[in-house]
């Protein structure tokens, strides 16, 4: 009787061990999927700023100017 008690005792342990490692491993994809967006968001915000940019602007106009004098 006694050795019935400790393997469900046993038994329970282990289910709350499983329990508990899956529920903290649960939030630590959901905080890299946050830095992952941040990292996304400062990325596109950087590159709306070196495009929109005088310097871009202009390379891009000169360029798509060459092209359509090429084009007819």
């Amino acid at each position: 009787m006694i050795g019935a008690v400790r393997a469900r005792a046993r038994s329970t342990a282990v289910q709350w061990t499983l329990i508990a490692r899956t529920r903290a491993e649960a939030g630590m994809s959901t905080a890299e999927y946050a830095v992952g967006t941040i990292a996304a968001c400062a990325f596109a915000g950087l590159l709306f700023k070196i495009v929109t940019s005088g310097e871009v602007r202009s390379m891009l106009t000169a360029l798509i100017q060459k092209a359509l004098k090429l084009a007819g």
